[in-house]
């Protein structure tokens, strides 16, 4: 893993900038996917006045209030292609922090969730220094969960939600992953241990 100019981490195949308003149409884009959207709205768009005039003003704020923690636009290393997004969106004090990731269809099954989800428990560990990491999705979302296991998080509650408009699967409730800092630590101690033996 590496970091860019203003310390967001990059990976073999991802590299991570932070969001600007140039963005809106492949955000917009992203979102018009049926199966992209599958777990958060049923399949149904998010509206272009949705992104440009309520999420992206939203987003770029949080940038000023939280610098290191945040949404950022995930970009193919060798390409530069927009894939989609990572997120470690910030408690309000800034101390804990929810991983979270959208990537265009095109790039599912490649790993590619995985590779910036670990790459950010790390940064948000070694780097930024937040206490934990927790992601949530819909329990039915199997391949959400197996990223978040794969990234160092555990299982830690399924829990259930009233909505006015539930989709398919609300029915199985939610569930929420986490990693604290003590288990973090506890599992980097681990290696070097083995390799003084």
């Amino acid at each position: 893993m590496g970091v860019d100019d203003i310390g967001l981490p990059s990976t073999r195949r991802l590299r991570l900038r932070r969001l600007t308003m140039g963005d809106v149409g492949a955000l917009v884009e992203l979102d018009s996917d049926p199966e992209v959207m599958r777990f958060l709205s049923g399949g149904v768009a998010t509206p272009l006045a949705t992104v440009r005039d309520e999420q992206m003003p939203r987003l770029l704020a949080g940038y000023d209030r939280h610098p290191a923690l945040g949404r950022w636009a995930a970009l193919d290393r060798e390409t530069g292609e927009f894939l989609g997004w990572f997120a470690l969106d910030p408690s309000a004090d800034g101390t804990e922090a929810e991983l979270g990731y959208r990537l265009r269809r095109s790039t599912w099954g490649r790993g590619l969730a995985t590779e910036g989800s670990r790459a950010l428990v790390r940064y948000a560990f070694d780097s930024v220094g937040v206490r934990r990491v927790w992601a949530e999705t819909m329990a039915v979302n199997e391949r959400s969960r197996r990223v978040m296991a794969k990234a160092g998080l555990h299982h830690v509650r399924t829990f259930h939600l009233q909505w006015d408009d539930p989709i398919p699967g609300t029915e199985h409730g939610e569930v929420e992953y986490e990693l604290r800092a003590e288990e973090w630590a506890a599992g980097q101690e681990r290696p070097a241990a083995r390799r003084a033996r």
